[in-house]
Parts: structure tokens; C-alpha cells; sequence
């Protein structure tokens, strides 16, 4: 009895008119955008400017979809080349099959052309990138949901995804949902490098190298589980093999950058190039500050000058003032006492001839009286 299992669509296209509308399509530019929007609000964050991060995105996604397409075919070549098939099927892109190893490989040149054009270093910007690069593949896998396509072995478990389709020799069952075990393994990837960013302050590539080692991890394990056509070489499937030696690249690279390079980038992107113009509007509008500034500090010289100028011309006011009054003080004082000496000396003048003209009468009569008695 069939209790759950992962339905797979009916179909993985619909028609808008004329206009097809892909399923696997839609999963590859939503998780481009989603990519995109992640990177640039963590670039910012690492002081550079907003766009950047979409400007370079234009060289590296055109490269990562050529270089993703060039792995698959390889890899993959006896599905387009081999007798019965028509090679023109490799140049279909919406119909599946894109290659993670030759999308990343292709896109860093493609975002190096871009980091070199705008002057800033590419290990910073892939450091900004990393985890939405995980978070496009987690949205991208949903694309082969729509093909039913990349699934495990057979399973009864309760997620068992149900393939339907007979296309490419498929056997309608109930098989692993490989594609839902990478997304969610994705996911997880995308989580460890922010949260290891944050608190390792991780500079210089390391964030993109451990976001391709987590990734290398998961995908050797669920790579094992899958049972679509593929090279082996050893016993295992071409991609494990891949993802071993991509592994220990990334291990290496962490290792040796931590060592020779340690910390972060301070100076992620250099001014760019319409910064001139805001230089010379802030420089306009600092001169302006400058002028208002001088014209204030002159109104408040001439303010503090007339200030001076007020005080004295009050001074010289008070001193002429104190002048009149010593003056008139002093002429006071003079004449007070030129009349009081005058007047005495008058009076003295006066008095004293009086009084010896009594003393002189009295001694006279004094003398008289002494002779009549003689």
C-alpha cells in the first residue's frame, strides 16, 4: 500500500502561446537572482558598493552556463554522440544537464574578466558569493524535479520520489529523491559559511573554499546513491572522483591562505569611477560650508570690534565726564577756599586794627588815670 511518496509533475513545461515556460529554466534564474541579492547585501556589508556584485555576475553566470554545459557533455558525451542520438541535443540547455565542476570553473573566469574590468579583488567577491552560489544550487536541483531526473535507488521510504516518465530508458518506481537530498544538503552549506563568516572573520577566499569543500561533501555521498548512466573509473562514479580531489584542493587553499594571509580584506573595491562627481559635489558643499563659516566668523570679528569700540567711546565718555566733575570739584574746592582765606584775612586784616586801637585807647587812658592820681 502506497502510504507517501513525492509526486513528480506531469509535465516540466508549459506553453505561454508560442512561448514555452520551463520548469528547469525558472529554478536556474530564480536561484541566479537569489544568488545575486544574497552576494550584494553581503558585499556591501564588506564595504563595497551596491551593483558590483550584479555587474560581475553578467560575465560570470553566461561563462558558468557555457562551463557547466561543456562538463556535462563531456562527461556525458555518449548520450549525445553515440549511435541513435542527434548532437544537436547538446546545445539544449532547458531540457537538463548542467555540470556544477565545469559551472563553478568556467564562472571564476568569468567573474576574474568582471573583478579585473572594475579593479577589485575576485577572492573577496567569491567570499561574497559563496553562500548564494549555495543557495542557487539548492533552488536549481527543483529543476530536475521537473525533468525526473537525477534520482537514487529504489527505496520504500515515506519521501520516495515517484518517476513516471519512460524517456531515456527510465523505469517508472519509487526511488530516492537525490535531488531533494542536495538541495537541503545545499542549504546547510549555505548556512555553515555565514555563520563561519561571521565568527572567523574569514578573508581572502576562504569563505568560497569552504563553501566548495562542505559542498564536496555531500555531493560524494549522494552521488553514491544515484543510478543514472555515468563514467566510473575505479569502481566509482567520475564525479566522486572529482569531488575528492576538489576537496582536498579547497582544504589546501583554506590551510595555506590562513597561513600566508591571515584575516580579512579591509579595502574590498577602490571608489569607483562617477566617485569624482561625488567628490566634487562634497567638495563644493564643504567650500560653501567654509564660506559660511568665514562670513560668520567676520560678522562676529565685526560684532566683537564694535563691541570694543562701544566700551571705549563709553570710557572716554566717562572720563571726560569724571574730568568736568574734578574739575568743577577743584575749581569748587579753589574758590571756596580762596574766598574763606580772603575773608579771613579781611577779617583778620580788620579785626586786628580794631583790637589795637582798644588796647592802644585803654593803655592811653590807663596812663591818663595813673597821672591825675600822681
Amino acid at each position: 500500500m502506497e502510504l507517501a511518496y513525492i509526486p513528480s509533475p506531469s509535465r516540466g513545461v508549459l506553453h505561454l502561446g508560442p512561448i514555452p515556460l520551463r520548469g528547469y529554466a525558472f529554478c536556474i534564474i530564480i536561484g541566479v537572482f537569489v544568488a545575486v541579492w544574497l552576494g550584494n547585501k553581503r558585499w556591501i556589508a564588506r564595504g563595497g558598493r551596491a551593483g558590483t556584485v550584479a555587474d560581475i555576475s553578467v560575465w560570470a553566470v553566461p561563462f558558468g552556463l557555457v562551463g557547466g554545459r561543456l562538463y556535462h557533455v563531456i562527461t556525458d558525451y555518449q548520450l549525445y554522440f553515440s549511435e541513435g542520438r542527434d548532437w544537436v541535443d547538446a546545445f539544449k540547455i532547458w531540457e537538463g544537464g548542467l555540470g556544477i565542476w565545469g559551472a563553478i570553473a568556467f564562472g571564476a573566469v568569468g567573474a576574474w574578466i568582471g573583478c579585473r574590468r572594475r579593479g577589485i579583488p575576485l577572492p573577496a567577491w567569491a567570499d561574497a558569493l559563496a553562500p548564494g552560489i549555495a543557495l542557487a544550487q539548492a533552488i536549481g536541483r527543483w529543476g530536475n524535479w521537473f525533468n525526473q531526473e537525477l534520482y537514487g535507488r529504489e527505496t520504500d521510504l515515506p519521501w520516495a520520489l515517484h518517476i513516471t516518465s519512460v524517456t531515456d530508458g527510465r523505469v517508472p518506481g519509487y526511488y530516492h529523491p537525490t535531488f531533494l537530498y542536495e538541495s537541503l544538503w545545499c542549504v546547510g552549506v549555505a548556512v555553515l559559511v555565514i555563520w563561519a563568516d561571521r565568527r572567523f572573520k574569514l578573508g581572502h577566499g576562504r569563505a568560497f573554499a569552504l563553501y566548495v569543500a562542505a559542498y564536496c561533501v555531500g555531493r560524494f555521498w549522494i552521488e553514491y546513491m544515484r543510478v543514472d548512466e555515468a563514467h566510473h573509473v575505479l569502481g566509482m562514479r567520475l564525479n566522486n572522483w572529482t569531488a575528492i580531489v576538489v576537496l582536498v584542493l579547497a582544504v589546501v587553499y583554506i590551510v595555506l591562505s590562513a597561513r600566508l594571509r591571515p584575516g580579512r580584506e579591509e579595502v574590498v573595491e577602490p571608489a569607483a569611477p562617477d566617485a569624482d562627481d561625488d567628490t566634487d559635489a562634497v567638495d563644493l558643499d564643504k567650500k560653501s560650508e567654509d564660506k559660511k563659516s568665514e562670513d560668520g566668523k567676520s560678522e562676529a570679528d565685526g560684532d566683537a570690534e564694535s563691541a570694543e569700540k562701544k566700551p571705549t567711546a563709553k570710557k572716554s565718555d566717562a572720563d571726560g565726564d569724571a574730568e568736568s566733575t574734578s574739575g568743577a570739584t577743584d575749581g569748587e574746592a579753589s574758590g571756596s577756599t580762596g574766598d574763606d582765606t580772603a575773608a579771613a584775612t579781611d577779617g583778620d586784616a580788620v579785626t586786628a586794627p580794631s583790637d589795637t586801637a582798644v588796647d592802644t585807647a585803654s593803655g592811653t587812658k590807663d596812663e591818663a588815670g595813673s597821672a591825675k592820681k600822681s
